[in-house]
């Protein structure tokens, strides 16, 4: 029976292949601020911009290619059973050949309603405009999780984490609520890599954890090549 494997990725995964995270830039992300772009409220205030925003990273999105990270993480399914959580709404784990995604917060490419959340449709990298319809007769609307909407996949995540017999996190903070969280549902018996340039301060005590502090794909590749040899 294959080993597990779960993979927790966030934007310092993605960053290398040239997608700019809003953290990196004091709360901005692309120009605008976040709570402009990425949230209810203004969605509600300026149903136009977000739109227009999105078109534009789903565009963008469409010229750019994995990394490193993204193709090693894909040669596991060689040898494990791997499961990618990702907080990340680009598809460069899909591109990396990876077959098992989570998408915590929503994905870039596909479009859903806003009278019914469970009504979402694939639209590769076309725009939404206004004006554009869900079959209920409502406007389209990105299918991401804004600040302040509730993350609907994390307790799915969180059962995934727990049946992990190897736990990686790739680029993320590990500050960021409620996906931090989930290495606490990780066995404790499970061996556990976070592989990111600078340490994050970890709340709690983890048995069996290494630190990796590289770039995603430095880190990810030497991991890989790790697991895959042993």
């Amino acid at each position: 029976m294959k080993k597990r494997i779960i993979v927790l990725t966030g934007a310092g995964g993605s960053a290398e292949s040239g997608i700019k995270t809003f953290r990196d830039s004091g709360g901005l992300w692309e120009e605008h601020d976040i709570y402009e772009v990425a949230s209810p409220m203004g969605w509600s205030k300026d149903m136009e911009l977000v739109l227009n925003f999105y078109n534009q990273r789903r565009r963008q999105l469409k010229n750019i290619q994995p990394n490193a990270a993204h193709t090693a993480l894909a040669k596991l399914e060689k040898k494990y059973e791997v499961k990618i959580i990702t907080q990340n709404v680009d598809n460069l784990h899909e591109k990396g050949g990876s077959t098992d995604i989570l998408h915590l917060h929503g994905e870039l490419t596909k479009a859903r309603s806003t009278a019914d959340p469970n009504v979402v449709y694939e639209i590769g990298y076309n725009d939404i405009n206004k004006g554009d319809l869900c079959e209920k007769g409502s406007q389209l609307r990105p299918h991401i999780v804004w600040f302040g909407e509730p993350v609907p996949l994390i307790s799915e995540a969180a059962e995934i984490c727990a049946t992990a017999d190897i736990f990686i996190v790739i680029g993320t903070s590990m500050v960021v609520y409620p996906a931090a969280g989930l290495i606490e549902h990780v066995p404790d018996d499970a061996e556990k890599y976070i592989i990111d340039p600078n340490k994050p301060v970890m709340s709690g005590y983890y048995p069996n954890l290494t630190f990796i502090e590289e770039k995603a794909s430095e880190g990810t590749e030497k991991l890989v090549d790790k697991l895959l040899s042993e």
